[in-house]
């Protein structure tokens, strides 16, 4: 599902980190090591076809790396 975030996210918290995450070894042969965490967190977003909703929102990152693997996990609204 294509999406684009609309402004900031709010509410980020953290899921699970290092060893927790079951895809740390694709993370690490994809983008390198790190200290990945899972990450989810809540934002406007604006839909394929223009709809402008609520989403939570799910991702990987790890310091010096950054965002990889967002996915809308939900609409909220």
């Amino acid at each position: 599902m294509f999406f684009q975030i609309v402004g900031e996210i709010t509410n980020i918290r953290t899921i699970a980190a290092g060893r927790r995450i079951r895809q740390l070894a694709r993370l690490k042969k994809l983008y390198g090591p790190g200290r990945w965490r899972k990450m989810k967190g809540d934002a406007m977003v604006r839909l394929a076809h223009g709809q402008l909703r609520s989403a939570e929102l799910h991702w990987y990152e790890a310091h010096g790396v950054g965002k990889r693997g967002m996915k809308i996990k939900k609409l909220l609204d």
